[in-house]
């Protein structure tokens, strides 16, 4: 990306996050509350790498730093990789058959007994606009205008009934 789309982007998620923070005034729910605050901070990291990005742009610029240049093209493969979670974030280790939620402790999936092996993972199932609620305009506004990608899922096991 250039200086300028940088700082066209820079100034989207800044504008994204204020009228996140205005729309959290109308949340009559903890939950609610919550998914704002997460999509906050999520913007704030978006921001925040941002300005280290800007400032290598001008290091390079300034300096003719390779070390800087090697830095930001790092900076930048990694935030094209950004995106921003809202609940829950699921890592498997395939090789281990263990899971964990949200960076906690790791769990075994695999149990074995008299019937057999089996392995059961959780999934993230995706809220529903019902349980966004004024969030959910918001959220396809910030992916459709930045290209970042805000997911809001909760981690459920499949055999889990929820009730």
């Amino acid at each position: 990306m250039t200086t300028d789309q940088n700082l066209m982007l820079y100034t989207q998620l800044a504008g994204f996050r204020l009228v996140v923070l205005a729309n959290r005034f109308g949340c009559d729910t903890d939950f609610s509350r919550k998914l704002h605050d997460r999509l906050v901070d999520g913007l704030e990291a978006g921001i925040d790498r941002l300005r280290v990005i800007m400032a290598l742009e001008r290091s390079v610029i300034a300096a003719d730093d390779e070390f800087a240049e090697l830095q930001l093209e790092g900076e930048t493969e990694i935030f094209g990789r950004f995106t921003i979670n809202l609940l829950d974030e699921l890592e498997i280790d395939f090789d281990t058959h263990e899971y964990r939620i949200n960076g906690g402790n790791w769990v075994i999936a695999l149990t074995a007994d008299y019937t057999g092996v089996d392995i059961d993972y959780p999934e993230l199932i995706s809220l529903t606009e019902d349980e966004l609620g004024s969030l959910a305009p918001i959220l396809e506004d910030i992916a459709r205008q930045t290209g970042i990608g805000v997911h809001a899922a909760r981690a459920v096991h499949t055999w889990w009934s929820g009730s």
